[in-house]
């Protein structure tokens, strides 16, 4: 039983890795522009294209995924001279409106582009095989490798935002937009770099999940959905409440789909407890976020000037 509890708890934290890449330049974005972003999904599931597209065509999946990151950073700053910086002024409505068109504009151009048959990336050799853990138990290199490109990752992103000028303007941004800009700093820019970052961090999700998930149109959907969740138990523009409600929604979504159904068997019928384990797994983080926002409305780590 420790061994499975071992080995969904390392799945449960290359979950919750993958998520924080995600809402980590949502947070941002949501927190700085005050912008929601339907589509920020989108912008997973084309890194995963591009890594795709380019692993195949350099026949090098660290090529591939270098050519990538500056590919979707460049997407996604032509996306915010496009399109979205004409949405910083209107109210939240028109802008769940125009990026959810934007995510059925995308997805049918990636059906158009690279078809809808889903594409696969192979794990690079250097990669490959797995370690031991404990006893008989082995866990897949690339899995940790992940972990590990996550969690450098979050610590470049803490560095960035704590330590450098560009995080203090983040940080300014975040609580006082207009206040920034009558300082004299180019706003326009900033929201510019935000947007590229953000979706540059998207799309090195999508690159890192291409060589273990298919890669096909909609993937981004669902890790939406969770990407929201996030940044609400975390806190809206805070890194350190997305990194840390990332990991937690990882972990209780994996151990709770594993040992669900397991503890429910002490309670009824094996049959009735798998029935019943199915239908709550996919709620326990919804009802994570309900006790979260219960006891901490602004969420674990709220911005500084979010709550006000």
């Amino acid at each position: 039983m420790f061994n499975l509890f071992l080995l969904q708890a390392l799945n449960g934290i290359q979950l919750g890795i993958l998520l924080f890449l995600v809402a980590a330049g949502l947070t941002l974005i949501f927190g700085v522009m005050d912008l929601i972003n339907l589509a920020h999904g989108v912008l997973y599931m084309v890194g995963a294209y591009l890594a795709a597209t380019f692993t195949a065509f350099t026949g090098d999946f660290f090529l591939g995924l270098a050519l990538a990151l500056p590919a979707t950073l460049a997407f996604g700053i032509v996306l915010e001279f496009l399109i979205f910086r004409r949405l910083y002024d209107r109210d939240h409505l028109d802008q769940v409106l125009a990026t959810f068109g934007l995510i059925l504009i995308l997805n049918e151009g990636v059906k158009i582009i690279w078809g809808a048959a889903p594409m696969s990336v192979p794990i690079p050799n250097i990669l490959s095989g797995s370690i031991p853990l404990i006893g008989n138990m082995r866990y897949p290199f690339f899995r940790v490798a992940i972990i590990a490109a996550g969690l450098l990752t979050a610590l470049g992103l803490y560095l960035m935002v704590n330590h450098t000028r560009i995080g203090m303007l983040l940080r300014a941004g975040a609580t006082n937009a207009p206040m920034v800009s009558a300082l004299g700093v180019d706003i326009g820019r900033l929201f510019m770099v935000v947007f590229g970052l953000g979706a540059m961090l998207a799309g090195f999700a999508g690159a890192m999940v291409a060589p273990i998930l298919s890669v096909e149109p909609g993937m981004g959907d669902s890790v939406l959905i969770l990407a929201f969740v996030v940044i609400v138990i975390g806190g809206v523009g805070s890194v350190r409440g997305a990194f840390v409600a990332a990991i937690l929604i990882g972990l209780v979504d994996t151990l709770g789909r594993t040992f669900g159904p397991i503890l429910l068997r002490s309670l009824m019928d094996p049959a009735a407890a798998s029935q019943t384990g199915r239908t709550l797994a996919p709620m326990l983080i919804y009802i994570l976020m309900a006790a979260v926002l219960f006891f901490r409305p602004s969420g674990l780590f709220p911005a500084k000037g979010a709550a006000a």
